[in-house]
């Protein structure tokens, strides 16, 4: 660290968010006093502070997090720090041609971790030759040995067998630090990993190379003779400034992307909301350049495969590694440099979870796009199925959740998420369905598309994406009964709209019907009912998949799980008959 911060690594200590500074993430989290001990030394940071780590008040928390203007993403939960600095080097490698570098510090416990080795194969296949990570193999995890132990020549040997360019270094030697570190700026077209050789506690009699240390604080009577053993051994204590950046990178402004035309459907069009995505993020590159789209080999699915025609340097395959692509999303989004859009099957995001609640705490600005949703995706069978997804992006606090219904809906779906603070999930689906809006038609978050309504409403169905055109359906057939429903598109999940969704179902005796190509626990159902419990005499009734489906055709598949249009009906029916 002293060697990165104070010899090594060009930036702006007054200025750590400057986009010409080189970028450092501490991958090992648990990690985090020594990067604050760092910038201590900088005076970013009062040593005072040091004593309240940890607490409520105190931003210093156990794990970095970018609540500090020099913390780029959140750290602690292992093996997601170097896809993140990945995403950062090919941002500076190929969007902003800069010459800032990427410094990552990996514990060896972490590289257990299958994500590691996607963000190293990812950096070897992109030639980042900005990217540095230092593992630093001190021999111990959390509760015991490390699987390798002290076999750097392992470590090395696996390094290398993905591509990278590799130096073995003592890790307590600054000369070979410092001399390993300029090499790496010597390689071309590979990123370098530093394996170097620790041992905890070094120099401290009876904790160095010692287990059971590990979160544990030093008892006081022998932590006074420890302090006074490492400030006996420093050398010197003149101030040490940092080179300056070299200040070649774009200034970019990602705020305020305006939609440039009117959606081009016609009432009627069959469009699956998927291809209608695909378009959308294609017209959207040629409104802004800063627009990126990011895919794990399900382009020609999910339509992304139009963007990165139209933009092919702006699109980043990331093959079948979905919780990398997740990672490097986030690297790329950091310091405002790019709007991204993760796309792939919504079922593939579940994968990712975890690096994508670690980019909520981080606070990233990431758009993620998840086709193939629910049963209607026919005979490619459950394990493609997203049935799980909006639950999944429902508890993420800063995520607001599309689900639009037809292709006008869906690119205003991505032009709002593009302009969006936080985290954004758009939930398409496989079949195609009808313009059910007009090129003319507004939308905003939170508010709901009351479609079909009259004075002799008795019901409120509520159904999104292929399930609303179902309640339509529903709708006409009852319509000849002379049974009249009132039919929502709730256009986003989150926020939702709750007073459009109250003042309906009072309008139709407090009866509201929800049908979802999702599960019954985390979905469309479960929010409706959170928004109307505090409301007297409304009852909500769920019409969801409530078991592991099959293959079978998309209008088989939505009848035996009970989210057709005949399945609505006889709901519509059997409440009617209950509450009359």
């Amino acid at each position: 660290m002293a060697v990165l911060f104070f010899h090594t690594m060009r930036y702006k200590q007054a200025d750590p968010e400057h986009p010409d500074n080189d970028r450092f993430v501490l991958s090992k989290g648990h990690a985090a006093p020594i990067l604050y001990a760092v910038w201590v030394e900088l005076g970013s940071i009062a040593e005072s502070d040091l004593l309240n780590l940890r607490k409520i008040h105190c931003d210093l928390e156990g794990h970095p997090t970018p609540r500090l203007p020099f913390v780029d993403v959140a750290t602690g939960s292992l093996g997601q720090g170097l896809g993140a600095a990945c995403g950062m080097a090919y941002t500076g490698k190929y969007f902003d041609r800069a010459s800032y570098r990427v410094f990552c510090l990996l514990g060896d416990g972490e590289a257990s971790e299958g994500s590691v080795w996607e963000a190293l194969a990812f950096a070897s296949h992109y030639d980042l030759d900005n990217l540095v990570a230092i593992f630093d193999v001190n021999r111990l995890g959390q509760s015991g040995t490390a699987p390798l132990e002290h076999c750097v020549d392992v470590y090395e040997k696996r390094c290398q067998a993905f591509g990278w360019n590799t130096f073995l270094v003592d890790g307590h030697d600054v000369e070979a630090l410092c001399r390993a570190f300029w090499k790496a700026t010597q390689v071309k077209d590979k990123p370098t990993a530093l394996i170097a050789k620790t041992f905890k506690g070094r120099g401290i009699p009876n904790v160095e190379d010692a287990e059971n240390w590990h979160g544990k604080p030093m008892p006081k009577d022998s932590a006074d003779g420890i302090v006074k053993l490492i400030e006996s051994q420093i050398q010197t204590s003149r101030n040490l400034t940092p080179k300056p950046p070299v200040e070649d990178s774009p200034r970019v402004s990602i705020s305020d992307i305006k939609m440039t035309s009117l959606p081009a459907y016609k009432l009627g069009d069959k469009v699956a909301t998927r291809e209608a995505c695909g378009l959308a993020l294609a017209k959207l590159g040629h409104t802004h350049k800063r627009v990126i789209v990011l895919d794990g080999d399900t382009k020609n699915s999910t339509f992304s495969e139009i963007f990165k025609k139209e933009h092919p340097k702006r699109f980043i395959e990331c093959f079948v590694a979905e919780q990398n692509m997740v990672s490097v999303a986030l690297g790329c989004a950091t310091r405002g440099r790019t709007v991204a859009f993760v796309s792939t099957f919504a079922a593939f995001l579940t994968r990712a979870f975890d690096q994508i609640r670690m980019g909520a705490i981080s606070q990233a600005n990431i758009n993620f796009v998840g086709s193939h949703c629910g049963v209607s995706i026919g005979e490619d069978g459950p394990s493609q199925m997203a049935l799980e997804d909006l639950a999944m992006f429902r508890s993420i606090p800063t995520c607001t959740v599309f689900y639009p219904s037809d292709a006008v809906s869906t690119e205003h779906a991505v032009y709002l998420a593009a302009n969006t603070k936080g985290m954004c999930f758009i939930r398409t689906s496989r079949p195609k369905t009808a313009v059910i809006y007009t090129s003319q038609e507004n939308f905003v978050i939170g508010q709901a598309k009351v479609i079909r309504h009259s004075a002799d409403d008795k019901v409120t169905v509520i159904g999104a994406g292929v399930t609303l055109h179902e309640a339509l359906v529903a709708a006409d057939r009852l319509s000849q009964e002379g049974i009249f429903i009132r039919v929502i598109d709730p256009f986003t999940i989150k926020p939702l709209d709750a007073a459009t969704i109250l003042s309906s179902a009072k309008a139709t005796g407090g009866r509201i019907i929800t049908v979802e190509d999702h599960y019954r626990e985390g979905g469309i159902g479960e929010a409706v009912c959170a928004a109307v419990s505090r409301e007297p005499d409304i009852v909500v009734h769920q019409l969801a998949v409530t078991e592991v489906p099959r293959s079978g055709t998309p209008s088989e598949l939505l009848d035996m799980f009970g989210i057709s249009a005949r399945r609505i009906i006889a709901a519509v029916k059997d409440t009617l008959m209950k509450m009359n």
